[in-house]
C-alpha cells in the first residue's frame, strides 16, 4: 500500500494508515522466549534450530501386515504354484527379541514392526493364504484368538523383490538433519515431528495474551434481555475471536459502562494478564467517549515509543495518543502503552465494522509482531471489481469495503454498503477491497488491492 502524506485537520494532525501502523509496530517487541511442553507450544514460533538426534525410522520396519521372507524362497511363486514356507513366529510392533528367518522360513510381521534378521522383504497377507491352507487371505487371525496362527505353514502366491514393503532406517530423516528451523510456527505436523524425535519440550515465543474489552453503557451481554436503547455487545466477541485467529490467547472482558473510574479500574485489573490490551468504543469526540478520559491517569504510563511523535497535536492520555486517521471506516484511533510494564494498548472505534477493520489493519499485525513472526500482515492480491455500478470513496481517505473474492476468476464483488454498522454484510465477506486516498470512484472492471481475510 502506498503511503500518504500527513494531513492537517484544524489543529489535529491526520495520520495515514501506513504511518499509524508503522508507529504501532515500532513500539512492539517480540515476547521473550520460554520453554514449553509440546502441546502448550502449539501455535507458537520456534526460536531454535532443532536437529534430529536419532534417525527416523530408527530401524528397518514393515509397511504392511504380512510375512517377512527371503527373496529366494518366494521367487516364481504364483497362485497355481505357491511357495510353502514354515512360519516360525510373530513379529509385532515393539518386539524386542526377533526370530531369525532362515531358508524356507517366514515370520508373521505387523505394520511398523522391525524387520527380523535374515528377512529381505515383506509379502502382504493378501498375497498369501494367511496360514489357513485356503485361498487368498483378507487379513490375519488375531494372535490373541488363535496363538497357533503364529506357527505352521503359509502359502505365498506372489514373488517379492528385495526390500519390498520395507521402510528403511533413516528414510524419513537422518540423525543430524535439521528437523525444524528457528522461526517455524508449530502446528500439528511440527508437533508430531518433535514428538517423533523425542523432544518433550521446545523453546518458543509464547502466544501473546490479549485482553479485549468493549465500552458503552448501552451494551448488553448476549443472552440477556434488551431494555430500551440497548444493544448486544458484539465487538468484544468479534475481537476476542479475531485475536485467537491471529494466534493469541484472548481474554474477553464484559462490557464496561461509560464511567471513567470504572474503566480505569478495569484496565488496571487486567494489566496483570495482558501482553496487549484492546479497547473498543469511547475514542471519538462525544461527551460520553470515556476511553480518552480514563486513560489520562492509568498507572505508570509511557509514550508509545513510535516513530510519529505527536508533539502538541494529538490528545494526550498518559501514554496513549488519540488520533484521526485518513481512512474509512475507523477514523478515530488510540495507541500507546500503559502500566509499569508499558503494556501496549490499542483503542479502537466502537462501530462494529470500524472496530473489526481496525483490528485487521493494526491489532493483528501487533499480535503477530509479539509472536516474532516476520510477516505480520494479511495476504493481499490484485482483483478486478465485479459490480453493477461504480464505487464511491471520499477524497483523501483510504477506504476499506467488504468484498467477496473469487480466486478462480480473479474478481471481487462488494458485500453490503459502506456503513460502519453493517455487521451482517461483514459476516458474509471474505476480504476487504482497498480504495486509495486519491481515488474517489472505482468503475466496474477496474483493478483493486484486496486483503484476504480467510
Amino acid at each position: 500500500m502506498s503511503s500518504s502524506a500527513p494531513q492537517e485537520t484544524g489543529r489535529q494532525r491526520l495520520w495515514s494508515v501506513d504511518e499509524h501502523l508503522a508507529d504501532v509496530l515500532a513500539a512492539i517487541r517480540p515476547l521473550e522466549p520460554i520453554e514449553l511442553q509440546l502441546l502448550d507450544a502449539q501455535g507458537c514460533v520456534l526460536v531454535e534450530d532443532v536437529t534430529v538426534p536419532v534417525a527416523l525410522p530408527p530401524f528397518d520396519n514393515s509397511s504392511m501386515d504380512g510375512y517377512a521372507v527371503r527373496v529366494a524362497d518366494v521367487q516364481g511363486a504364483s497362485e497355481e504354484f505357491p511357495a510353502v514356507l514354515t512360519v516360525i513366529g510373530d513379529v509385532a510392533a515393539g518386539s524386542g527379541e526377533l526370530p531369525t528367518v532362515g531358508p524356507g522360513q517366514s515370520a508373521r510381521i505387523m505394520t511398523g514392526a522391525p524387520l527380523p534378521p535374515g528377512a529381505e522383504a515383506v509379502v502382504p497377507v493378501e498375497w498369501t493364504d494367511g496360514g489357513t491352507g485356503g485361498g487368498a487371505a483378507s487379513g490375519m487371525t488375531p494372535a490373541s484368538a488363535a496363538p497357533e496362527g503364529a506357527a505352521g505353514e503359509v502359502r505365498v502366491h506372489r514373488a517379492a523383490e528385495a526390500r519390498a514393503h520395507v521402510r528403511a532406517r533413516g528414510s524419513d530423516v537422518q540423525a543430524g538433519d535439521l528437523a525444524l528451523a528457528s522461526g517455524t510456527v508449530l502446528g500439528p505436523p511440527q508437533i508430531a515431528l518433535l514428538a517423533a524425535i523425542g523432544r518433550g519440550t521446545v523453546r518458543v515465543r509464547p502466544r501473546p495474551r490479549v485482553v479485549v474489552m468493549s465500552t458503552g453503557s448501552e451494551l448488553v451481554q448476549p443472552g440477556e434481555p434488551l431494555a430500551a436503547g440497548t444493544i448486544y455487545d458484539s465487538n468484544s466477541f468479534a475481537l476476542a475471536a479475531a485475536a485467537r485467529d491471529a494466534g493469541a490467547i484472548a481474554y474477553r472482558v464484559g462490557a464496561v459502562s461509560d464511567d471513567a473510574d470504572t474503566l480505569r479500574a478495569t484496565i488496571e485489573d487486567q494489566l496483570i494478564r495482558a501482553d496487549l490490551l484492546v479497547t473498543t468504543g469511547g475514542v471519538s469526540v462525544g461527551a460520553y467517549d470515556v476511553v480518552k478520559e480514563a486513560l489520562t491517569s492509568v498507572g505508570g504510563s509511557g509514550g508509545s515509543g513510535g516513530s510519529g511523535g505527536s508533539g502538541g497535536e494529538d490528545v494526550q492520555g498518559g501514554g496513549v495518543d488519540f488520533r484521526k486517521l485518513a481512512m474509512q471506516p475507523g477514523k478515530p484511533q488510540g495507541f500507546g502503552s500503559i502500566g509499569p510494564d508499558h503494556t501496549p494498548l490499542l483503542a479502537l472505534p466502537g462501530n462494529p465494522v470500524s472496530s473489526y477493520v481496525s483490528f485487521e489493519l493494526f491489532v493483528r499485525p501487533a499480535i503477530r509482531a509479539l509472536m516474532g513472526l516476520p510477516d505480520v500482515n494479511r495476504p493481499s492480491v490484485r482483483a478486478e471489481l465485479k459490480a453493477d455500478k461504480a464505487l464511491g470513496s471520499p477524497a483523501g481517505r483510504r477506504q476499506f469495503l467488504r468484498g467477496k473474492y473469487d480466486a478462480g476468476s480473479g474478481t471481487v464483488s462488494p458485500v453490503g454498503g459502506s456503513g460502519s454498522h453493517l455487521i451482517a454484510a461483514l459476516a458474509h465477506a471474505d476480504s476487504l477491497m482497498v480504495v486509495p486516498e486519491d481515488v474517489t470512484s472505482v468503475e466496474p472492471g477496474a483493478e483493486l488491492e484486496v486483503i484476504l481475510l480467510g
